[in-house]
């Protein structure tokens, strides 16, 4: 009987989606043609099992399998908002959207025919800056909670309703907008953040810090986010995105509700999903990881207490999960991420304070 998903080695599953065609795979055991092809059939069937019990996973095939020119990333975007809140009224965000674009397009002095340096302008501007373009309701990041600890907090539809966002919502709704007023742009992925980059009239790409509207180069986000030189050399930071993969951006969001609010084995079948389409999607392998560790968590030590208490016959069963979890954050490794360490996450914090108190005495 083959073996669950849940205890197969790590090193297999990178097998696995290598076969499958993933992109830069980086290890994996050795295979010939004919073991490709069988551990590519394998891969297939797990999906297409694992996508008649969760019914997301149906969903997200049919978005993935859209070719390029046909991804509309608003509606991709709504469809993953329905997965983690079955409130969001997609057809009210999906007008939302469509109005606050129109209101933008129109300030546009030469219509479709203006400059895109005065496009991207006037684009920052009306979410920037109170207007009728926006209902005198601008857009500002959520000081009170940048972290984005409830996934809700991610959402598009949120941002819409509070004018409050994060580096998740924000990048997201300015790259939707752009592409609805004729500016080509995509998202961008760096660790624990993501921002938009949009096309100038010249061809060459320029970058968007959406949470402050303001630009940004590579080699900042490199220093500022401490990016490793084989995170950019892997592909995993700081490239531009295609559409296949800006949904994957916002299916993060769905693995963060996954993990919370789901069982860890419906984790796994996500992350399969997110990893045959990109492999070097870090947060796939991130989540997976976590995916392993509450499995850990439900099986053995909210069981038994401690690794020492599980019984002699089960330690093979925890030593798969746990080298599987240990794998998983080895893969991510390979693709040039480097764990934050509390000292960075402390500093940013404190610049989200001295922000906010910066405001208070301005007022502003």
């Amino acid at each position: 009987m083959e073996k669950p998903w849940s205890t197969v080695r790590g090193w297999a599953i990178v097998g696995l989606l290598a076969a499958c065609g993933a992109v830069n795979a980086q290890s994996g055991p050795p295979a010939d043609a004919h073991e490709r092809a069988a551990l590519r059939a394998q891969v297939q069937a797990d999906l297409a099992s694992r996508a008649k019990r969760d019914p997301n996973l149906a969903t997200l095939n049919l978005l993935l399998a859209q070719p390029e020119t046909a991804i509309d990333l608003a509606r991709a975007e709504v469809t993953i908002e329905a997965m983690i809140d079955p409130k969001v009224n997609q057809p009210a965000t999906l007008r939302a959207l469509d109005n606050l674009a129109q209101a933008i397009r129109a300030r546009f002095p030469q219509g479709d025919a203006t400059d895109n340096e005065v496009k991207i302008g006037l684009l920052l501007n009306s979410l920037q800056a109170a207007g009728p373009w926006n209902g005198n309701r601008p857009f500002r990041y959520d000081l009170d909670n940048p972290m984005g600890e409830d996934p809700k907090d991610k959402l598009l539809s949120t941002y819409l309703a509070t004018r409050k966002g994060n580096c998740v919502s924000m990048p997201v709704l300015l790259v939707v907008l752009s592409q609805k007023v004729g500016i080509e742009a995509t998202l961008v992925s760096a660790p624990a953040h993501v921002f938009a980059r949009v096309r100038r009239d010249d061809g060459s790409w320029l970058n968007i810090e959406a949470t402050s509207f303001g630009t940004v180069s590579d080699a900042h986000y490199q220093q500022d986010l401490a990016i490793t030189p084989r995170a950019i050399q892997s592909g995993a930071y700081l490239r531009s995105l295609t559409k296949q993969q800006e949904i994957l951006v916002m299916v993060d969001t769905l693995e963060q509700y996954y993990r919370h609010h789901r069982a860890p084995d419906d984790l796994l079948g996500l992350t399969l999903r997110v990893l045959t389409t990109d492999m070097t999607n870090v947060s796939g392998w991130l989540w997976r990881g976590e995916a392993y560790a509450a499995l850990i968590d439900e099986k053995f030590l909210h069981k038994y207490g401690s690794v020492d208490a599980i019984p002699p016959e089960l330690r093979d069963q925890y030593a798969v999960l746990h080298t599987n979890n240990i794998d998983m954050f080895r893969s991510a490794e390979a693709l040039g991420w480097v764990e934050e360490t509390a000292e960075h996450k402390a500093d940013y914090l404190r610049s989200i304070q001295q922000v906010k108190a910066q405001q208070a005495r301005t007022g502003r």
